[in-house]
């Protein structure tokens, strides 16, 4: 049996790397009038290609579909991801000399929360968002934002009107594009000769050390190491020149990309340790990806047995964050309000909302200092330390946070 062709390459899909069994869309949350009506599922099954070592799931559901309006991601929610733009924008002005005269391109540009301190340094920027209410919110936030999907179409239009990117980026968008040479094609005809292509996602090879299987969900199409992204990059003309690992979303990667042809900016040192280290890693044997699924099996079997055990005891359990993380972990799991009293966001566009699949309520932080959980197990696990940090209170009531991932672990 076979799931296709791979997006990247076009070899057939054959091999499983982790199968999640059925799952609904992870950013599609319900008001109390859904409850009671069908809630579609799909299979939430990734397979790795065995030319090119993409992992990567198939398509049910469309983009257009999945960034509709109603869509209930916004960047600027997270202290964290803010502070992170920031530094970002400060880097990439000291770098390359960004001024008056350029212009910064950001793909998926969510609500703003980024080109608005490329705003603040007076570097002219434009936005290209699907998702229109928060491209709503850009708008309102002063920063030009098309309504559109990225591609070689929407780039050529672009060009003809003469705006050719001297920056042009993208975090957390590549894993979101299910049309992946074409994205990338786009990429190619936006960029300036002597422009740069930033992209940040969340690094595969820390996924599978991590046992981070929860950021795996519909939204994401594509799971990407050094080596599987520098390869459809390389199909279209554009080369990887150095590369960043960060700290965030559990361990990511920014590649830094030119021109193939433009030949002054020289190769880090850092790809080439990066390419070497992945291969020593195996991640070019389909092994190592067949082994993931029995250490996700591990997760799965020790929350359950805390999660059982603490109710026994008669103890009260909320969540905190109502990410799309959290919910293919909740569904995989099998874990509902039987469980997990609520979860709590500090999202407006959440609250008063229910969980896709789980039906668990979302609430505003408030609630947990009106209930006084035992336990408040923390679902966004890659700003656990902001988030202690903002719910330190729930030690007055001798109250404990959960982190499930990579292993479960109860902090006090």
């Amino acid at each position: 049996m076979t799931a296709g062709p791979c997006r990247s390459c076009g070899a057939q899909l054959e091999h499983t790397f982790c199968d999640l069994g059925m799952s609904p869309l992870s950013n599609a949350f319900l008001s109390a009038e859904q409850l009671e009506r069908m809630e579609p599922f799909y299979p939430l099954h990734a397979y790795v290609c065995a030319r090119c070592f993409l992992v990567q799931l198939q398509e049910f559901e469309s983009p257009e579909h999945i960034f509709a309006e109603g869509y209930a991601y916004f960047s600027s929610y997270s202290q964290t991801w803010l502070d992170h733009a920031r530094r970002y924008v400060d880097t990439m002005i000291e770098r390359f000399a960004f001024g008056p005269a350029s212009l910064v391109v950001e793909i998926a540009s969510n609500d703003g929360y980024l080109l608005q301190y490329f705003k603040e340094q007076n570097v002219p920027v434009l936005g290209i968002e699907p998702a229109e209410n928060c491209a709503r919110a850009a708008v309102q936030a002063g920063i030009p934002t098309l309504v559109k999907f990225f591609g070689s179409e929407l780039a050529s239009e672009i060009k003809a009107q003469h705006k050719s990117a001297d920056l042009l980026l993208g975090n957390n968008v590549l894993a979101h594009v299910p049309s992946l040479n074409d994205f990338v094609k786009g990429l190619k005809i936006l960029l300036k000769a002597r422009g740069v292509v930033t992209m940040e996602f969340p690094h595969l090879l820390n996924l599978m050390r991590e046992n981070q299987f929860d950021t795996i969900y519909h939204e994401h199409f594509s799971y990407f190491s050094f080596l599987a992204v520098e390869g459809v990059f390389a199909r279209h003309g554009l080369s990887i020149f150095d590369v960043d690992e960060l700290p965030t979303h559990g361990g990511s990667l920014r590649i830094y990309a030119s021109h193939t042809e433009r030949a002054d900016l020289g190769l880090s040192p850092r790809v080439t340790e990066l390419r070497e280290r992945e291969i020593s890693h195996g991640l070019r044997s389909l092994a190592t990806y067949r082994a993931f699924g029995k250490r996700v099996e591990e997760v799965k079997r020790a929350l359950l047995e805390f999660l059982i055990r603490a109710k026994g005891e008669g103890k009260r359990i909320c969540g905190y964050g109502a990410p799309a993380k959290g919910n293919t972990l909740l569904n995989y799991c099998g874990v509902r309000n039987d469980f997990l009293d609520f979860t709590v966001d500090r999202s407006p566009h959440k609250q008063g909302l229910f969980l896709p699949g789980t039906h668990i309520p979302v609430f505003a932080p408030e609630k947990l200092s009106e209930t006084k959980p035992d336990y408040v197990l923390i679902l966004p696990w890659n700003l656990k330390e902001e988030i202690m940090a903002q719910l330190s209170f729930i030690r007055d009531w001798g109250g404990r946070f959960v982190i499930p991932i990579p292993r479960v672990e109860v902090v006090a």
